[in-house]
This record gives C-alpha cells, sequence and structure tokens, in this order.
C-alpha cells in the first residue's frame, strides 16, 4: 500500500466535502489539518463545538491519525471525546477514516447537547414543582391532625376561658347601685322575711283611743303664741 498516496487523495476528499471550513495547517512531513465541528441546538439551546486536528503518521491508514480536540470549552468532555475518537479510529485501521472520526465526533457531541438540554429540562421542572408546592402550601397552611386539631382546642379553649373571666370582672365593675341592690339577694330575702312575719305584727289601738278628746284647734292656737 502506498500509504502517502492515500493520504494525498483523503485529502483531496476531504477538501471538497467540508469546502471552506477544511484547513491545512501543514504539508510536512505530513499533512496536518482541522475541520470544525458543530452539534445541533435550537435557538434557545447551548451550541456545543469545538475543532479536530489530525495528523498523519507514516504508516496511516494502517495505522490511527494523532488526534487533538481544540477550542472546546470542557476539558473533562473533550478528554472524553478524544478517547471516544481513538476507539473508533482503532476500529478502522487499514481504510482512511477521517470522515468517519468526523461523523463520530458530530454524533457525541449532538448527544452530549441532548444529555445537557434534558437535564436543564430537568432541573426547570424540578423548580417549577417546587414552587407550586411552596405556593400550595402556602394557602393550605399546616395539615390539621387529631393530635395537632386537640393541641389547638385545648390553647383555645384556655383562651377562651381567660377571655370570658376579664370579661366578666370587667362588667362586674360597670354596674349601678341599683343594679347592685338587684343583684344583692340578701336584701330580697330580708324583705321576704318581713312579709312573712307580717301575719304576727299587732298594732296597740288604745294607743289612739284619746284622739278624738283632743282639741286640735287649741294646740295650734297655742303653737301660734
Amino acid at each position: 500500500m502506498d500509504h502517502h498516496e492515500e493520504q494525498v487523495n483523503e485529502i483531496e476528499a476531504l477538501d471538497s466535502i467540508y469546502c471552506g471550513e477544511f484547513e491545512i495547517l501543514s504539508k510536512l512531513p505530513f499533512h496536518q489539518f482541522m475541520i470544525p465541528v458543530r452539534a445541533e441546538s435550537d435557538e434557545n439551546d447551548i451550541c456545543l463545538s469545538c475543532n479536530l486536528q489530525f495528523t498523519y503518521t507514516p504508516k496511516y491508514p494502517e495505522e490511527i491519525p494523532e488526534i487533538e480536540v481544540l477550542d472546546a470549552e470542557n476539558f473533562e468532555e473533550t478528554k472524553r471525546l478524544v478517547e471516544h475518537l481513538k476507539e473508533v479510529a482503532q476500529e478502522n485501521v487499514g481504510m482512511v477514516m477521517i470522515f468517519t472520526l468526523v461523523s463520530a465526533a458530530l454524533e457525541w457531541l449532538n448527544q452530549l447537547s441532548d444529555k445537557i438540554k434534558s437535564h436543564k429540562e430537568e432541573a426547570e421542572r424540578k423548580r417549577v414543582e417546587a414552587e407550586e408546592e411552596a405556593e400550595r402550601k402556602r394557602f393550605e397552611g399546616t395539615r390539621v391532625s387529631v393530635e395537632t386539631f386537640l393541641k389547638w382546642k385545648k390553647a383555645f379553649d384556655e383562651e377562651m376561658s381567660v377571655f370570658k373571666k376579664k370579661e366578666k370582672e370587667k362588667d362586674s365593675k360597670k354596674l349601678t347601685g341599683r343594679e347592685l341592690f338587684l343583684q344583692d339577694k340578701t336584701l330580697n330575702e330580708s324583705d321576704l322575711k318581713f312579709l312573712e312575719e307580717g301575719d304576727d305584727f299587732k298594732v296597740d289601738e288604745t294607743l289612739f283611743e284619746d284622739l278624738d278628746e283632743l282639741d286640735l284647734d287649741e294646740i295650734d292656737d297655742e303653737d301660734h303664741s
């Protein structure tokens, strides 16, 4: 196999496929070139992208090329992508593989983008659920159980008892003399006692027998003299 010829032919094909994006960085001692990849995304999604840099080795395609991932935002994800592309390259040893590696990188970025999007949607869903739960609790108040109800009723009864006692003391201070008199049962009992004993009360009529013989006119004249 003429490794150099295989490499030159692939460079020409890649330049045609990725026209305007394919960039040759050097030709000696072996071709080094860069191809950008970008994940599909909606307007509101995070756009994942990076540049794939390949360098042919002397025996490529019978051995894998040197692979680098440049201009990616997350180092950990970049490292994983490189490892993934090396695994794909090993599976395609013996045939030109750059197009296959670029397609594998694009698929990997799309999966990562979907994963990030899914996590964002899940986080948003949980946030909305938490807000709705907090709003529902705000309107529902504390859930009532038998224990909490009995505790509340005991406190309520004690509070009402104190309130009624204060009101009673307050009303007693406002009573008029007549009201106090009417409320004094001892006075009523003394009147009843007097009436009950009225049958035994006797008037001495002899005290009034001499009233007719009195000359009231003379008494009146003496008072004026």
